[in-house]
């Protein structure tokens, strides 16, 4: 990315602190040309070099530029002589070494100025990009998270925002900085001696050309080093998440066997990257020392042969600026290549950034019709994750106001995805969904979802207080609105006997509670939301007798006057619904009322079969 789209991305919300960083930096390089400038006179006094009588020279703002330049030059030296003949020259070293003193304390105070102005805008920039990313991974749609890896959006979102962070500050740094100092001491290099600065100027490109070379494939490298973060992330992730089955099926070694690989490669890498980084300051410093060799050699020649317009103390004065400016352009090196790798992370993230969300908000939204009947409609319903390969295919089903319909089939029939099109966490690839007469489509997002309720197979808890996992997604609801919730939920046995009841932290994903628990946790969230329609997807499937038996006590006074959608696997849990949809291979083949599916002996009199005959197995 071009370097200045790339502060004009980032830095316009701290415009005027950029204002103040560049205003000190331009202090600081002015001030430490006045502290450098105290070398001449010092010199002259040492070494006596000047003997001639001066006088003092009059002049006007009006007059050519290089004439003023002399006359001051002049007055300064005819003002020291008159110091020297009064006073000795030793008080004149005195208050030459004061002035010196005086100007290096005020550069000293100006640069550390321009840095605390800086810092504000490198966190900002790095606050802003950690929003951006997290806004955005949010606001993006599930079916994004099906093909992308968790581990590799966590590293895009830390180590390659950090990268960003480090490429935008060497920018800024780059452009508000070191080129100022740069210019302000080649102008004055040419104001002492035009000659001897395009001798300097004739050999830079090819110190030049040597630093590029080595910083090309930074970039390239980069890019790969921060994919294989990406993949130790996902590892590390991975592991965490299946630590029971790693143990349960003795494959420790195997893992760390795989990781120490990655591990490996990923530090070899970033070896090269490190060592090519590294390179860039000795390669510059030992360029930068040898045009100073070159320039004594040249420079000396010249007051030697008394060709050159300086003496000899303005002569080691132009030394000293000109080795003044290696340190900005090492430093201009160095941000160069930090740019080239902030520039291959920030790629990464712009793929994330740059995503179009496939689930789109209507530009005018439409209000539900509360008396429709019917209350929800699949029209000619039919979806797929991928071309060519539908997992839904032509779903024609109606659902009244407060009925309850239950879907049932074997894994991978649809099921889970039939009911995951309602709220829009995918859209149909054909046909439409209806609620109240509307298509979900041509609703607003938040008002769809806000009607809503849903409970998962697994119950999804933050690691934070039983209250605030009741309460999640609900404004401002009362302590006596969620103790009612949890005493429907059947929760209220168990928060009561914990130390801190209400604010009792559940853990990572709730892991300081049993599954009953937590499902009983998400079921009181999902009666405070107090929803038109209700989602219950496998929601007992995954517990024990006894959980079951009081989260079905509890779902069962959830659903009651709510339009329910139940995906069920337990076809005992949904014998006294309204309809019982029977899918197989993306279609209903199936639908009615328990005791007429029994009587028409299909697919789901085989299932209740098989699940009788399993039960008594296990007896």
């Amino acid at each position: 990315m071009d370097l200045f789209r790339l502060l004009k991305r980032f830095v316009p919300p701290y415009r005027g602190k950029v204002v103040l960083n560049i205003l000190f930096n331009l202090l600081s390089t002015v001030l430490s040309l006045f502290s450098f400038a105290a070398i001449i006179p010092v010199l002259h006094i040492l070494f006596g070099m000047n003997t001639e009588v001066l006088t003092y020279q009059p002049f006007s703002w009006s007059d050519d530029i290089a004439v003023i330049a002399e006359a001051l030059k002049n007055n300064l030296f005819y003002l020291l002589g008159e110091q020297i003949a009064v006073n000795g020259a030793g008080w004149v070293l005195f208050l030459l070494g004061m002035f010196l003193v005086v100007m290096t304390g005020l550069k000293c105070l100006t640069t550390y100025l321009a840095s605390f102005f800086m810092i504000p805008i490198r966190t900002g920039v790095l606050r802003d990009l950690r929003q951006q990313l997290y806004d955005k991974v949010v606001s993006l749609p599930i079916g994004y998270f099906t093909e992308a890896k968790k581990g590799d959006v966590m590293s895009r979102m830390t180590s390659d925002v950090n990268e960003v962070e480090a490429s935008i500050m060497a920018s800024l740094d780059m452009l508000f900085k070191d080129p100022i100092m740069i210019v302000i001491y080649i102008v004055v290099l040419f104001c002492l001696s035009w000659r001897l600065t395009l001798f300097v100027l004739v050999l830079l490109p090819t110190a030049g050309w040597l630093i590029g070379r080595i910083g090309r494939s930074l970039k390239k490298r980069s890019t790969k080093g921060q994919e294989q973060t990406a993949e130790l992330l996902v590892q590390i992730e991975e592991t965490l998440s299946g630590l029971r089955v790693v143990k349960a099926f003795n494959a420790e070694q195997k893992l760390m066997a795989r990781f120490a690989d990655l591990n490996n490669r990923t530090r070899l890498t970033f070896n090269r990257i490190h060592r090519k980084y590294m390179l860039a300051h000795p390669v510059s410093e030992f360029l930068g020392t040898a045009l100073i060799a070159i320039l004594l050699w040249y420079g000396g020649g010249l007051i030697l042969a008394d060709h050159s317009s300086i003496d000899a103390a303005e002569f080691i004065y132009y030394l000293v600026i000109f080795y003044s400016i290696i340190n900005p352009a090492k430093d201009l090196t160095k941000a160069l290549y930090s740019v080239r790798k902030g520039t291959a992370s920030l790629e990464r993230i712009d793929r994330i950034l740059n995503t179009q969300s496939t689930i789109l908000e209507p530009v005018e939204p439409l209000s539900l019709d509360a008396q429709h009947e019917p209350f929800i409609a699949y029209e000619d319903v039919s979806f797929a994750y991928q071309p060519d390969q539908p997992v839904l295919q032509h779903i024609r089903l109606t659902i009244r106001r407060g009925q309850t319909i239950a879907f049932v089939g074997q894994s991978g029939s649809g099921k889970t995805t039939l009911v995951d099109l309602l709220p829009r966490f995918y859209d149909v690839t054909d046909g439409a969904i209806l609620i109240g007469g509307i298509d979900i489509r041509r609703m607003g997002l938040h008002d769809l979802r806000a009607r809503m309720g849903i409970v998962n197979q697994d119950a999804i808890l933050f690691n934070d207080t039983i209250r605030n996992n009741i309460t999640f997604g609900v404004e401002n609801a009362t302590d006596e609105e969620v103790r009612e919730a949890a005493r429907i939920a059947n929760a209220m046995d168990f928060i009561t006997a914990t130390p801190d009841g209400f604010d009792t932290v559940v853990g990572d994903r709730g892991s300081r509670l049993s599954g009953g628990q937590r499902q009983r946790i998400s079921i009181a969230r999902a009666i405070l939301k107090n929803p038109e329609i209700l989602i219950l997807d496998e929601a007992t499937s995954a517990l024990d007798t006894e959980s079951e038996q009081l989260v079905q006590q509890a779902l069962e006074r959830l659903m009651q006057n709510r339009t329910t959608l139940v995906v069920a696997h337990r076809l005992s849990t949904i014998r006294n619904a309204d309809l019982i949809c029977v899918l197989h291979e993306g279609t209903i083949v199936e639908a009615g009322t328990h005791n007429q599916l029994l009587a028409a002996g299909g697919h789901y009199a085989k299932m209740i079969a098989m699940q009788d005959s399993a039960g008594n197995d296990k007896q």
